[in-house]
């Protein structure tokens, strides 16, 4: 099966937190490197400006994609009302964000912060799933009006254990309607946690929003032992349709590289991870290229 998709790169790859400053280098040499999409972390409202950021990425012809960093004190589960309630305002105020610069997309781990851990017992866990759908109702709302999709994404048992697979997130999220709210999939998690990526591509059909992609260590999709056709086949007999945006993270910021565990250089440079992975999907997406090895 051939595919033609937009392939993206998430700024996170070189700087945390994103600046205005920042964004203006970047942005020119994404799009010169042939990217469609630059995808936009938002770790606090205020770390760039949405309608600076808009009108400089329509003048380059990218699209934009939002995904938002959820630390600590970030919470739609299992904590105190007024911790919820400032938990929602701050998506709402994403939700705008992304809308102003025409994301059709928040994408993250909404409805945790990320590294907060603790064992939970099945039925604590569908309580968990029930008050997460209740938190997450009026934010998805919101999202809806603005005409924006919030992607829940799964990660992996070292970073959250609340929700580490499909299922699981097939379960959080199934009663929330599925034109506001979906599943945002990075293949990273998936390798850890998915007894087969493919498969577990097949069952979220029809509630995929976003998907993140990167090398099995978060180096270059390619250099890696991935089946990359065959995660994209499984993505377009799916029916996802939207862009495939590469996440990875530098070592430059402590804070970043120790929540996302980048303890070494995971390529030459961290442009290669952008610019040989680009060159590696556009093989993929138009022919199927075999993984890398």
């Amino acid at each position: 099966m051939t595919s033609t998709r937009a392939l993206g790169a998430n700024t996170w790859i070189w700087t945390s937190p994103l600046t205005d400053r920042r964004l203006a280098e970047l942005a020119p040499r994404i799009r010169g490197w042939g990217f469609d999409v630059i995808e936009l972390p938002i770790e606090t409202v205020d770390d760039w400006d949405p309608a600076r950021a808009a009108t400089l990425l329509h003048g380059l012809g990218l699209s934009a994609t939002v995904v938002v960093g959820m630390g600590p004190g970030r919470e739609l589960v299992s904590t105190d009302r007024e911790t919820i309630q400032t938990t929602q305002d701050f998506l709402r105020q994403v939700i705008d964000i992304a809308a102003t610069v025409s994301s059709p997309v928040v994408a993250g781990p909404i409805y945790t912060s990320v590294g907060r851990t603790w064992r939970i017992s099945e039925a604590e866990r569908r309580g968990c799933y029930e008050q997460l759908r209740d938190s997450l109702g009026p934010v998805v709302g919101h999202a809806m009006d603005a005409g924006v999709t919030v992607a829940v994404e799964p990660l992996n048992r070292f970073e959250t254990s609340l929700v580490n697979t499909v299922d699981q997130a097939l379960e959080a999220l199934d009663g929330l309607p599925t034109g506001g709210c979906g599943l945002g999939l990075d293949v990273f998690h998936m390798n850890i946690e998915e007894r087969s990526i493919t498969e577990a591509i097949r069952r979220a059909a029809g509630r995929i929003a976003h998907v993140q992609v990167c090398a099995n260590d978060r180096g270059a999709p390619g250099a890696d032992h991935l089946n990359w056709p065959g995660i994209v086949a499984a993505l377009d007999a799916a029916g996802y349709r939207g862009p495939l945006v590469i996440e990875s993270f530098t070592g430059d910021n402590a804070t970043i590289a120790t929540a996302a565990s980048i303890w070494r250089p995971l390529a030459k440079t961290q442009d290669a991870i952008a610019v040989d992975g680009l060159a590696f999907l556009t093989g993929v997406v138009q022919g199927g290229r075999s993984s890398a090895n």
